[in-house]
């Protein structure tokens, strides 16, 4: 007796729910590590030569740069699959904003800055002439 065994295919279900699964334990992954890296994407240099004026104003930039991307990622997942839409949308930028704003904080630390420290003016100072004698009190 001839037995046939069929070939059965797994379920179309069962295959995209591991799909499914495999995915989301990928970009889980990548989420994960994305945060420990913030510095990977910001220049260290680039606040080197900045003075403390500029670095207070760049650290206020970032600051609400950092929180308006904040807002944008808590309302995108508010709605229908929005952690990923947050994720895909705003994290890289996020990000690259908090490694940026940690290397202005470390060149405000370096600089030695005060926040709220008028800047120093240089204004050129007149020489003191001291006054001519008067001749005509000496006679």
């Amino acid at each position: 007796m001839i037995v046939l065994l069929k070939h059965s295919r797994p379920p179309l279900r069962l295959v995209a729910a591991m799909g499914l699964l495999s995915s989301a334990i990928g970009l889980g992954g990548c989420a994960g590590m994305s945060d420990s890296m913030t510095t990977a994407f910001a220049d260290p240099a680039k606040y080197d030569l900045y003075e403390c004026k500029q670095l207070e104003a760049e650290r206020k930039s970032l600051a609400a740069r950092q929180a308006s991307l904040q807002a944008l990622m808590a309302k995108a997942e508010t709605g229908a699959g929005g952690a990923v839409v947050a994720e895909i949308a705003y994290r890289n930028d996020y990000i690259a904003v908090r490694g940026q704003a940690q290397f202005a904080e470390e060149a405000w630390q370096r600089n030695r800055c005060v926040a709220g420290a008028p800047a120093a003016v240089t204004a050129p100072v007149p020489p003191v002439v001291a006054p001519a004698p008067n001749r005509a009190a000496k006679r």
